[in-house]
């Protein structure tokens, strides 16, 4: 069964994919006659994303580029499946390719709470050859390139890019003034990934991305502070159904607190 984005503003398609904890949106961005995605999911989604696309846009669809708000595996899996398929590079921040070109040591110095807890261990017992295979066979360096942060967004003219880094160093949100739309990745979501309650209960609300998986969250909360005062109209997160509404920049000021 083929799964339908979503239209959760004016040419902008949402698609959730994945499965249990790698479950994460991706977006179908149009912008003039082309369009491009935003994020990639996890490993192996590259089929329903192409799919999602083709019921978007026709058969033998390509979009103008692929952006990617951080490179971590539920935003990033599929991304070389889908540089390969389409012929184009998949772009991040200048500050995330150090993450995308990685070995051993680049990801220890980036790690987050989650990695120094459980895959750093697991790792040290694999030995650093083996380790470093893993790295390899999970990175899309090969396609990866970097943003400029002062030029056009590659296929979205009408939309900023806006620094996020706390998630990750090089963490981005993409923003559309003329109708407020923010695709925010893990720097602001509508599911408390950190609350199992709120998780059971499946309601949505504005919250900060995971704190397990944030490598800087003094960093994490200025951002959310920066993203709040664009007081945007939709809110299309990373995890969790895209809200719109008026109180949605309240909302956000809440979050962000004193920032």
């Amino acid at each position: 069964m083929v799964l339908l984005p979503q239209e959760i503003a004016p040419g902008v398609h949402c698609l959730e994919v994945g499965k249990g904890i790698m479950r994460s949106n991706v977006y179908f961005v149009g912008s003039g006659p082309s369009w491009t995605l935003i994020d990639a999911g996890s490993e192996g989604c590259s089929p329903v994303i192409q799919e999602g696309a083709e019921t978007l846009f026709g058969r033998d669809t390509r979009p103008a580029a692929v952006l990617l708000t951080h490179d971590h595996p539920d935003h990033a899996g599929a991304a070389l499946a889908l540089a390969r398929l389409w012929d184009l590079s998949v772009y991040v921040h200048p500050d995330e390719m150090p993450m995308v070109r990685g070995n051993m040591e680049t990801f220890k110095k980036y790690a987050n709470p989650l990695d120094r807890w459980m895959v750093l261990p697991i790792m040290r017992t694999m030995g650093k050859r083996r380790t470093q295979e893993i790295i390899d066979q999970s990175s899309f360096k090969e396609v990866a390139r970097a943003l400029d942060p002062g030029a056009d967004l590659p296929g979205l003219p009408d939309w900023e890019l806006i620094p996020t880094p706390g998630h990750t160093p090089g963490h981005v949100a993409f923003f559309r003034a003329g109708d407020r739309v923010l695709i925010s990745g893990d720097a602001l979501v509508t599911v408390d990934l950190n609350s199992p309650l709120s998780l059971l209960r499946s309601r949505p609300r504005v919250a900060a991305g995971p704190w397990y998986t944030t490598w800087d969250r003094q960093a994490a909360r200025r951002s959310i502070a920066a993203l709040a005062a664009l007081e945007p109209w939709v809110l299309a997160g990373g995890h969790g159904a895209p809200m719109s509404g008026p109180d949605l920049a309240a909302r956000l000021r809440i979050l962000a607190g004193p920032y």
